[in-house]
């Protein structure tokens, strides 16, 4: 990747007398603790709280419409245009506001663990728990990385400064920018620290594939034998508890590149939720959040500092950023080879997809396009009907250029590789939430270990009338009867309802995607 100019109001910026770069972690901690940002927590975590922005902001997100890249963004409302004349403006406005700061904190590092693709990064932040938190995220230089290191792109972070949207041509006091030709991410108005990640992410989402390399948001690890596994799946689906396996190492847990010599950690640390965490279920997640790591918006007792993980008063959306290396059982450095199974895994709370299926690679492309789960929308009030959710590759507000770029190298992959591709279901079996139940962790399991140990290659299948999804007969673990929805279910008409339901919704989703080839739809779609 090619250097890039700095600007002259960034230069003196990273040259001023307030500027404090590539703090050790122990100074960063003592930095957060002297300027109050958050507290230390029993096991040595900082904890800080982000206010009243305790996700991401979508809405707030923007790309500079500028000539190179304005033919090549997918815009629409995940990509929404913003002018040049804006960014330069509230760029000037954000640099200024940095400099007047008493102290600013400055982490130098890269995104992706291969050498030749790997981005370097800069990060400038107003607050020293954001740059503990970049420091653990991103990849770390050593001391010979850290002489040689140019910037590619750079993170100016100035939570505290709020937008005008009257003057400064924003929607709100809130503003996620990048800019492509000055390789530059603005972020002001929130303190959520996972904006920083997941700009980044975007950016890697836009300049890998002009390398050849497929960006993935999923979580990846490897077996003894140096098979290598992918694990796709929005929230809720298992992605994190399934790919947490004691006989395999973990390559990441979220997102990752795939090149041609194999697959890499775009991540240096990872970033996990904590609602309801405990050893008993996540022993990995639980034991890394130690010194180094950082809490955010998570309820800690005010006078023992023990962190509450049950407690959502503050957000469900409580997280922790802990490096690769708090966890024993990771690759390092975090590469691997081509993957032998991708895994894509969805809650289906209707209760119709298959637990386990095989899918051909149009069947493959037409769900990783379609990105299904389901969330259950107004439990809280009695609802119990399942909604349906499509997200566009499992990651579409990640995704800067047209989808199909993404499913088609996807499909050129696994057609390289020979990779075999299984659609999992953790969601509800023997009817729709409310009336069936959660599919079995102990079954599910089995299917994934099948499935990783090639038991499911060759072996015998059904079809699925209305999926058109090749069903195992049998899986090691698992009660045949439970591998056919159709079977668990007390009223087989309901179900052939509720799914015929289902597929007509993934149909309709699938019509935005107009330049996809028909097979995808005709092959790897539902028949019914």
């Amino acid at each position: 990747m090619n250097s890039v100019d700095v600007s002259n109001e960034l230069h003196q910026l990273l040259t001023g007398h307030n500027v404090q770069t590539q703090l050790s972690v122990p100074k960063l901690v003592e930095k957060v603790l002297s300027r109050n940002e958050g507290v230390l927590t029993s096991t040595g975590a900082v904890k800080a709280e982000t206010g009243k922005y305790t996700g991401r902001s979508p809405k707030d997100k923007y790309i500079v419409e500028e000539a190179s890249v304005k033919d090549k963004v997918d815009w629409g409302p995940v990509n929404q245009p913003i002018s040049e004349d804006v960014f330069n403006k509230l760029y000037n406005k954000v640099i200024d506001y940095l400099k007047a700061k008493e102290e600013i904190f400055v982490f130098k590092g890269f995104a992706g663990a291969e050498e030749s693709s790997r981005l370097p990064i800069r990060v400038v932040n107003e607050y020293a728990w954001h740059n503990l938190f970049a420091h653990t995220l991103f990849i770390r230089p050593n001391e010979e990385e850290l002489r040689g290191h140019e910037a590619e792109f750079t993170i100016l972070s100035a939570p505290n400064f709020k937008a005008d949207p009257a003057v400064d041509g924003t929607k709100s006091e809130t503003f996620i920018i990048v800019s492509f030709e000055r390789r530059t991410i603005l972020i002001g108005g929130t303190e959520y620290a996972g904006e920083m990640k997941k700009s980044i992410f975007s950016i890697m989402n836009y300049l890998l594939p002009e390398a050849g390399i497929l960006p993935m948001h999923c979580s990846a690890n490897v077996g003894r034998e140096g098979d290598v596994a992918l694990f796709f799946g929005l929230s809720g689906t298992g992605k994190t508890t399934l790919s947490a396996d004691t006989n395999r190492k973990l390559i990441g847990d979220d997102e990752h590149g795939w090149a041609s010599n194999g697959v890499f950690n775009i991540e240096g640390g990872c970033y996990a939720k904590t609602i309801n965490l405990s050893r008993e279920k996540e022993p990995q997640i639980f034991d890394a959040i130690r010194f180094g790591a950082v809490l955010e918006n998570v309820v800690v007792d005010p006078d023992t500092r023990e962190a509450d993980y049950d407690d959502s008063s503050l957000t469900e959306n409580t997280r922790a950023a802990y490096q690769m290396q708090a966890i024993d059982n990771i690759v390092n450095p975090s590469i691997a080879g081509h993957p032998n199974t991708i895994i894509f895994l969805t809650a289906d709370a209707s209760g119709v997809l298959p637990p386990i299926s095989k899918l051909s690679k149009e069947q493959a492309m037409f769900h990783f396009l379609s990105g299904y789960t389901s969330k259950l929308a107004g439990t809280e009030r009695g609802v119990t009907s399942p909604e349906a959710t499509f997200s566009t590759c499992f990651g579409s507000p990640f995704l800067p250029l047209p989808a199909t770029r993404y499913a088609e190298m996807l499909g050129d992959k696994i057609d390289e590789h020979n990779a075999k591709v299984y659609l999992v279901n953790t969601g509800w079996t023997g009817g729709a939430y409310g009336t069936g139940s959660r599919m079995k962790l102990a079954y599910t399991r089995a299917m994934v270990q099948a499935a990783l140990e090639g038991e499911l290659a060759n072996i015998e299948t059904v079809k699925d009338e209305i999926f058109g999804l090749n069903i195992p007969l049998h899986v090691p673990g698992v009660p045949d009867e439970v591998l056919q929805p159709i079977k668990t279910w007390a009223d087989p008409e309901a179900y052939k309802q509720s799914a015929t339901d289902l597929a007509a919704q993934f149909r309709a989703n699938f019509k935005k995607f107009g330049s996809v080839p028909n097979e995808i739809e005709d092959l790897g779609g539902p028949i019914a």
